[in-house]
């Protein structure tokens, strides 16, 4: 530990989520509202409180801390921009920070004040040229399987493999890592399982449908993928689901990874070979649209910047485990990206459109409109059809509206060219103005989601060229100090040249750029993604991290070759699965098998260098749908549409309110991908066992271990149901209850009760009461949440 940097002993035990969330929700407003006045860069530091370092942030000023984590009502600073002393009130002789931004500070301090600066603060060096960060040069091939990668750095560490786990360990694992659900029969069968065999099952299982709705799942976490809008005004997103699944069906057929990237950020800019493809092309952009934005913000470039803000921090954390976000506001502080390298991909998403709902009125900035898709056969339509006669009126209403609006301008430019004080007419005039906001945003959402006719027109979320231009260079990223344009373009430290022609925004340059294969990120990074969800851990631990923040690879060789490899092969993910998971490596026992477990925990406490199996808590989907499987419930079609299209553009406040939407968001006996992703409001199976937060690229979630899910599982609505129903499944399927014993074990963990276990049943049946289902289903759960029902191996 005492050789790795400063700066990752620093922020090694804190969560990605919480740094992510400091950097695109905290550090922006320090920077705009608060360094002028307290930074080292600014040279002053009134009070005594610098608030560009987190010592400085913590240990505070003249007053005392203004930041003590966990502490909101302790911190100082939250109290200043609360504006509850005007003695400290931050900004002086300003208004207010908006409530949303003061409830991010608040958050931010009760989780832990994450922070990732630096104990003294300095302006960025110059940007190193490429070759002088490990994660910045282009990968190197080198000869050898993925085995022989490991075993070298084992063996220079005086450690061994551990043997082969047996069949029904393996078998579990690899049915849970690749399609998320778990095998059938008894598989205690001590003979070994040949490689021919446990070759075909790998091939078995990636040619499966069920493939990509387990690693569609993956790619939705890295993508944000929710459907209704966060923050303060929490609108359905009734049209999301289109995006999930092109992704399940892109995994599911193979799509190349670069191609897969460059559809879902160029897409609408793809010749398209029909109709369907135009339409698949289209939905693919969704995942620029995705993102959370603040609806309620009246300033229409602030609206545009911020939007494209958060598509450069997902798009460049996704694909590049690196936030070039960070740049908005001043030279990135570890990273070698500057302001420039920002606005000039800010240039290229203000030259974007982005369609994400049909709400309220575009002059407010927060309507953005859907896409139309072709019309093909069998298409779902989500949305509702009107009679024509109610088209004809919404038409009348939507002119009559204007008409309204205009004779009001027309009204108040007279009274000012007459010089009449308007003043006292001022709360009728806004009334009047709102009035016709909020009702033409209604009439023109539900004209735009039908035909001539009335006909329910099909739509997705996405984006298309807008206004091409580039984007200034805003001092400290505010709209009122921009400085000269800068083209548009990409981060120069990797030396790849991509010119963006004038004509057009630069997505799909941008989508070339970063597949292009002297990128030394983009393969890594999506290989350190599937090592992750195979092994528990990334090579680079911190898996949406690159950066020099971040941690360093493991294994450098291998994850080079690996990557090199992967885009030799197609950028194939199925080949590249199939590869790992064909290894030695992959197919190892847990430490437990060894003679003297003990030494090796001592030698690798973290089991970095893999000398065996990592034990792994199943993802909340996966628990979910493996209690519907063995249960008999499981309904493996996919889900037309989605249970959001029930709120038709509601705010998630009102779903209490909607009969229509079970309480537990749930409701369905189909996979668990399929369920709403509805932000801050999570189905409650997901939320106790760390389902990501949509909110952010995720590629790592964190896995808890809190009373709280065992309480569930012991007394949840749908647990319960579970139980019960496998109850009636065994009470069929088996004559007796030894025989209901043995079926159950069989079903749950894929191998029969031992003798001990075989003794606690019979007790357990022994002083249970009631009825013999009720007696079972109560058997049944305790199954279900046992440990051993909850880990992949």
């Amino acid at each position: 530990m005492k050789h790795l940097p400063l700066l990752f002993l620093l922020v090694a035990s804190v969560k990605g989520d919480d740094l992510a969330f400091f950097e695109s929700r905290i550090r922006p407003i320090l920077s705009k509202h608060c360094h002028e006045c307290h930074s080292a860069e600014a040279g002053k530091s009134k009070g005594g409180l610098s608030l560009d370092t987190r010592e400085g942030i913590r240990s505070g000023g003249d007053s005392g801390p203004a930041v003590v984590p966990g502490a909101p009502s302790r911190s100082l600073l939250l109290k200043a921009i609360r504006h509850e002393d005007a003695d400290l009130s931050m900004p002086p002789k300003a208004p207010k920070l908006p409530e949303a931004v003061i409830a991010d500070f608040t958050r931010w301090i009760r989780e832990g004040a994450a922070d990732p600066r630096d104990a003294a603060s300095s302006p960025l060096e110059p940007a190193t040229p490429t070759g002088a960060f490990w994660a910045h040069q282009k990968p190197r091939d080198a000869t050898g399987t993925v085995d022989d990668f490991i075993r070298a750095r084992l063996e220079e560490n005086g450690l061994s493999p551990a043997p082969r786990a047996e069949p029904r360990v393996l078998l579990r694992r690899l049915h849970f890592d690749l399609i998320g659900l778990p095998p059938e029969g008894d598989l205690s069968d001590p003979a070994e399982l040949s490689d021919a065999a446990y070759e075909a099952r790998v091939d078995e299982l990636l040619a499966s449908p069920r493939f990509g709705e387990r690693w569609g799942r993956h790619w939705l976490d890295v993508a944000r993928y929710a459907e209704s809008n966060g923050r303060e005004s929490n609108l359905a997103f009734p049209h999301a689901w289109r995006y999930r699944d092109y992704v399940i069906d892109a995994f599911n057929a193979d799509l190349p990874f670069n191609r897969f990237l460059t559809e879902q950020i160029a897409g609408d800019l793809l010749p398209a070979r029909d109709e369907a493809e135009r339409a698949r092309l289209l939905i693919a952009t969704g995942f620029l649209a995705l993102g959370p934005k603040g609806l309620n913000e009246q300033n229409k470039a602030q609206f545009a910047a911020d939007v494209a803000d958060e598509q450069i921090d997902t798009v460049t954390r996704a694909v590049l485990a690196s936030s070039i976000a960070c740049a908005r506001c001043h030279d990135h502080k570890s990273d070698p990206f500057t302001q420039r390298d920002y606005y000039a991909l800010a240039g290229i998403f203000k030259s974007t459109r982005t369609f994400y709902g049909n709400w309220i009125d575009s002059e407010n900035n927060n309507h953005g409109h859907l896409l139309r898709l072709p019309d093909l056969p069998g298409q779902t339509v989500v949305g509702k059809s009107l009679p024509e006669a109610r088209v004809r009126q919404l038409k009348s209403d939507l002119a009559k509206l204007n008409a309204e609006e205009k004779a009001q301008e027309e009204y108040i430019q007279k009274a000012r060219a007459e010089g009449r004080d308007l003043s006292p007419e001022y709360h009728k005039l806004l009334g009047n103005s709102l009035r016709i906001l909020w009702t033409r945003g209604g009439v023109e959402g539900a004209l735009e989601a039908v035909d001539e006719h009335g006909r329910a027109l099909p739509l997705c979320m996405g984006v298309q060229d807008g206004e091409i231009h580039d984007s200034p260079l805003l001092e400290r990223g505010e709209l009122t100090r921009p400085g000269p344009a800068v083209p548009r373009g990409f981060p120069g430290v990797f030396g790849i040249e991509m010119p963006v022609p004038g004509d057009r925004s630069g997505r799909l340059e941008l989508a070339q750029w970063l597949t292009h294969p002297d990128h030394p990120l983009t393969a890594r990074v999506i290989v350190n993604r599937v090592w992750r969800q195979l092994f528990g851990a990334g090579l680079v631990r911190t898996v949406d991290n690159f950066g020099a923040s971040g941690e360093r690879p493991s294994h450098p060789a291998l994850l080079d070759a690996l990557a090199v490899r992967f885009m030799a092969g197609g950028w194939s993910i199925k080949k590249l699965i199939r590869e790992i998971v064909l290894s030695e490596t992959y197919r190892q026992a847990g430490g437990g098998r060894r003679p003297s477990p003990a030494a090796y925990a001592n030698a690798d406490p973290d089991n970095r260098l893999l000398a065996h199996a990592n034990r792994r808590r199943l993802d909340a989907e996966v628990i979910r749908d493996a209690m519907l499987a063995v249960s008999g419930q499981l309904d493996t079609s996919r889900r037309p549409g989605s249970m959001v299209a029930e709120l038709d553009g509601q705010s998630v406040s009102l779903l209490g309110f909607n009969t229509k939407m079970p309480s537990d968001l749930d409701g369905s006996q189909r996979r668990s991908v399929y369920l709403p992703v509805i932000r801050d409001h999570l189905p409650d199976v997901l939320e106790q066992f760390d389902v990501a937060n949509p909110n952010l690229v995720s590629g790592d979630r964190m896995v808890t271990n809190v009373p709280l899910q065992a309480l569930y599982l012991l007394n949840g609505p749908f647990v319960q149901a579970a139980a019960e129903a496998m109850a009636d499944r065994i009470r069929h399927e088996a004559p007796d209850r030894a025989s209901r014993v043995h079926r159950a074990f069989v079903l749950c963990f894929n191998r029969t009760a031992d003798s001990r276990e075989q003794q606690l049943a019979d007790a357990f049946f022994a002083s249970a009461g009631g009825s013999e289902t009720q007696s079972l289903a109560a058997f049944f759960q305790s199954l279900m949440a046992s440990a051993e029902f909850r880990l992949a191996d």
